[in-house]
C-alpha cells in the first residue's frame, strides 16, 4: 500500500515536470512568433526612425545635388555639363534642380508651358552621364545632340532615358514577409490623385517605357528616375541603372507660390520615393524675389506654406505600411533651389567684404542665416559652411557682377547667395559644398554632394553598389573648385 502511494507521488511529480516543459515550449514559441512579427514589421518602409534589428543593413550612397537658375535662357547643343555634374567623380544618385528654364512672361505662366528647354536639359544631362563608348562611337537620334535638330518632346525623351516604367517606380514593393503575415487587402493602390498633384503616366506610356528598357539597359550607366516641370522650375533625378530596381512609391507634388500666391512662376516641385527601405524627399523651389526690407518675410512664408501644403498621395492601403505623406515625415530630405535670400548690407559694404573675400562677415548679414538663427524658418535644418562668393547677380557671359557694369541703381543688384542647398534628417553627411563657374546665366550654379545612409536589409547592397563607402574619403584638395 505504501509502495502504491509512492508510485502515485512519483508519477504526479513526473507529470508536473513534463507539464512545465510543455508550458516553457509554448512560451518560447510565442516569443519566437513575436520576434518574427517584429522583424517583418520592421521590413516595411517607415519614416518614424524605429530601431533597426540585426536583419537590417545600412549602406552609404553618394548623392550629388545641384541647383541652377538658368535666367530664362534655353540651352544650346554645345553646352557641356561635365564640370557642372562633376563627371570625374561620379555619384550614385543625381538630383538636379533648375529655375527659370523659360522666361517668366505671361505666355509661359498663364497660357501654355514650354517643355522644349526641359527636354534639352535632359538631353545634355544624358550626354554627360551616359557618354557614348570611345571604341565604337555611333550616331543616334535618341541619345543627345540629334534631339536639338527637331523640336524635342519632354515626354518622349523622358521615356528614352528610363530603364524602368513609371508605373513600376510608383508601385508599392513592401517586404514579402509582411505580405505573408498581413495578406488581407495589402498594398492595393488607391484611386489616383489628380494630375495637378502627381505626374502619373498612361498605360501606353508604361508599355513604351518597358519596351525601351531592354535596349537601353545595356548601354546606360545612369537611368532617369523622375523629371517634372512647373513653368520655369524643372527637376530631374538620375540613378545608377543597377540601383533603379530598388526605387518604389515615387510621387511628385507641385506647389504654386507665384502671382497672387497661386501661379507657377514661383513655388516648388517635391519628389518623394522609397529607396530600399529608406524614404527620400527632394524639394526644388524658387521663392519670392526682391531685395527690399521685409522681402525675406515673404520668402519665409513661401517655405512655411510649402511645408504645410505639400501632400503626397497614399498608394498603400495597408495599416502596416507607413509611407510618408508630408515633407518632414521622410527619413532623408534635401531642399535645393533659388531661395532668393539676400544680404542685408548696402551695395558698397557688400562689395568691400566681397573683394576682401571675408565670407564669414558677409554670411553674418545673410538673410537666410539670420532667419534660421531666429527660428523663423528652416528650424532644425542644416547647411554646409559657405566658402564661395555670392552666386547672384552676374552680367551675362561675364565674371563681373551686374552692379559693376550697370551704373543705374535700377539695374544694379547687391550680390547675394540666392542659390542654396539644405538638408534635414539623420544619416546625411555633406562631402562638399561649392559653386560652379559657368557663365551661361546671371546665376552661378551651386553644387553639393552627400554620403547618405540607406537601410537595405542586405538586398542589392553588395556587388550592385556603384560607389563603395571606402572610396568616399575626399582630400581637402579635391574639395576646392578648379578653374
Amino acid at each position: 500500500m505504501a509502495l502504491g502511494n509512492k508510485d502515485r507521488k512519483k508519477k504526479s511529480f513526473i507529470q508536473k515536470i513534463f507539464s512545465r516543459e510543455r508550458d516553457g515550449r509554448k512560451l518560447m514559441k510565442r516569443m519566437d512568433d513575436s520576434v518574427d512579427q517584429s522583424d517583418s514589421e520592421s521590413l516595411c518602409p517607415s519614416s518614424t526612425g524605429a530601431s533597426m534589428i540585426s536583419r537590417q543593413h545600412v549602406q552609404s550612397y553618394k548623392v550629388f545635388v545641384a541647383t541652377w537658375n538658368a535666367g530664362g535662357i534655353s540651352p544650346h547643343s554645345g553646352l557641356n555639363l561635365d564640370d557642372f555634374l562633376q563627371v570625374d567623380n561620379l555619384s550614385d544618385i543625381y538630383v538636379l534642380g533648375f529655375q527659370e528654364i523659360v522666361p517668366l512672361n505671361a505666355g509661359n505662366v498663364l497660357v501654355i508651358e514650354d517643355n522644349e528647354p526641359a527636354a534639352k536639359w535632359l538631353s545634355l544631362v544624358n550626354q554627360s552621364l551616359n557618354k557614348p563608348s570611345k571604341v565604337a562611337p555611333r550616331r543616334t537620334t535618341t541619345g543627345s545632340g540629334a534631339l536639338f535638330f527637331a523640336k524635342p518632346s519632354l515626354r518622349k525623351i523622358s521615356k528614352t532615358f528610363r530603364t524602368e516604367s513609371k508605373r513600376k517606380l510608383k508601385s508599392c514593393n513592401c517586404a514579402a514577409e509582411l505580405e505573408r503575415k498581413h495578406s488581407m487587402d495589402f498594398c492595393c493602390p488607391l484611386q489616383q490623385p489628380s494630375l495637378s498633384e502627381v505626374d502619373f503616366s498612361s498605360e501606353e506610356d508604361d508599355e513604351d517605357s518597358l519596351a525601351n528598357s531592354f535596349s537601353n539597359r545595356n548601354h546606360m550607366k545612369y537611368s532617369l528616375v523622375a523629371s517634372k516641370q512647373m513653368v520655369g522650375i524643372f527637376v530631374t533625378i538620375w540613378m545608377r541603372t543597377e540601383l533603379v530596381q530598388y526605387v518604389s512609391h515615387l510621387r511628385i507634388c507641385c506647389i504654386s507660390r507665384g502671382i497672387m500666391g497661386c501661379l507657377g512662376n514661383k513655388g516648388c516641385i517635391s519628389v518623394s520615393f522609397q529607396f530600399h527601405q529608406t524614404s527620400f524627399c527632394f524639394v526644388c523651389s524658387h521663392l519670392a524675389s526682391g531685395e527690399k526690407e521685409g522681402d525675406e518675410l515673404r520668402r519665409n512664408l513661401d517655405v512655411i506654406e510649402i511645408l504645410k501644403n505639400t501632400q503626397f498621395p497614399r498608394i498603400c492601403r495597408s495599416p502596416y505600411s507607413r509611407i510618408p505623406e508630408k515633407i518632414l515625415d521622410h527619413d532623408r530630405i534635401i531642399w535645393l533651389g533659388d531661395l532668393n535670400y539676400r544680404i542685408s548690407l548696402s551695395y558698397s559694404d557688400t562689395r568691400k567684404l566681397l573683394e576682401a573675400k571675408n565670407w564669414d562677415a558677409l554670411f553674418h548679414s545673410d538673410q537666410l542665416n539670420i532667419e534660421r538663427e531666429a527660428g523663423r524658418v528652416f528650424k532644425g535644418w542644416k547647411e554646409g559652411k559657405i566658402y564661395f562668393a555670392p552666386t547672384y547677380k552676374y552680367s551675362y557671359n561675364s565674371d563681373s557682377y551686374a552692379g559693376e557694369v550697370h551704373e543705374s541703381k535700377s539695374k544694379r543688384r547687391t550680390p547675394a547667395w540666392c542659390d542654396r542647398v539644405l538638408w534635414h534628417g539623420n544619416g546625411i553627411q555633406q562631402l562638399f559644398y561649392w559653386r560652379g563657374e559657368s557663365r551661361f546665366s546671371d546665376h552661378r550654379p551651386v553644387l553639393a554632394a552627400f554620403l547618405v545612409d540607406v537601410v537595405t536589409n542586405g538586398i542589392g547592397s553588395g556587388s550592385k553598389r556603384g560607389s563603395s563607402s571606402s572610396n568616399m574619403k575626399i582630400d581637402i584638395e579635391e574639395l576646392l573648385p578648379t578653374k
